[in-house]
């Protein structure tokens, strides 16, 4: 299995050398799964456990005090799922491809995605909050919800941070992506990760995932432009390509994480950072 994990793209990271540790774990732990969508999970299910991503536990806070999360999945063959604002959920990558699979749906959010995940095993009253995101919300006092509060979101909305993974045995592939959004987002903000294309996106060309600024990856969709680009392009130009019609048409900030079949992965952004791991080969 060929596999490769970004941690988000965004500032430079505190504790760059533990996140990269956490990578190559996660790209360890999904190499043994039995198919691509399998390791995509197996391998955000690792970061979303861990604080120091802005995904499940430790995720960014929406303007009232809540950390809701959201994921979407997809394969090559077409089958494609996304979960949003989900509150209490660790693994919304879980829940995206319970959706996927089990579904005739490609996006379900809320209290019945809440009801879903339940439904099959996955934890859905977890405290998200840390000390350190708790802590940074209350400092940023927000005002009672009216005009100054949504004057409030304006001010403070920001952040760019999402985790994901793709991952291919040869035949099949598969992507993955889970956040807890933007921080200081209005209260049941959906971003770009459980919109099909934007986030996330797979076919028979290839898989991405992508991170950054929301907003506007989801405007310009950013993976599924990634993924069209391997029409002309190896991965590496492919994602390359994509970032830079990205900045162009949007001016916004992202990065994108790109697979093929042969395992070849390409990846570009225009942050300060973005961290990632990957199956050993050439690409």
């Amino acid at each position: 299995m060929y596999v490769a994990v970004h941690g988000g793209a965004g500032s430079p990271p505190d504790a760059p050398v533990d996140r990269q540790r956490t990578l190559a774990d996660a790209v360890e732990r999904a190499e043994t799964a039995e198919t691509p969508l399998e390791a995509v999970c197996d391998a955000v299910r690792l970061l979303e456990d861990d604080p120091v991503f802005n995904a499940g536990v430790g995720g960014a806070v929406q303007s009232d005090g809540v950390v809701r999360t959201a994921a979407s999945v997809a394969t090559d063959d077409g089958a494609a799922g996304a979960v949003a604002s989900l509150s209490g959920v660790v693994h919304a990558a879980d829940v995206a491809r319970v959706v996927a699979r089990e579904t005739p749906h490609l996006l379900v959010a809320g209290e019945p995605a809440l009801d879903l995940a339940a439904s099959r095993g996955i934890e859905t009253d977890a405290d998200l909050l840390t000390d350190a995101t708790r802590r940074r919300y209350e400092a940023a006092d927000p005002p009672p919800l009216g005009s100054g509060h949504l004057t409030w979101v304006r001010e403070q909305f920001g952040g760019t941070d999402t985790v994901g993974a793709v991952a291919t045995d040869g035949d099949r592939l598969a992507a993955a992506t889970s956040t807890a959004g933007r921080w200081f987002a209005l209260a049941g903000r959906v971003g770009d990760v459980p919109q099909f294309g934007a986030g996330c996106f797979a076919d028979a060309r290839g898989g991405a995932s992508a991170t950054g600024e929301g907003e506007a990856i989801a405007r310009f969709g950013l993976a599924r432009r990634a993924v069209e680009l391997l029409d002309r392009f190896s991965p590496r130009q492919a994602a390359s390509e994509a970032i830079a019609q990205f900045d162009a048409a949007t001016g916004g900030k992202a990065g994108v994480l790109l697979l093929d079949h042969e395992g070849r992965v390409g990846r570009e952004y225009n942050t300060p950072a973005m961290q990632t791991a990957r199956t050993e080969r050439q690409t």
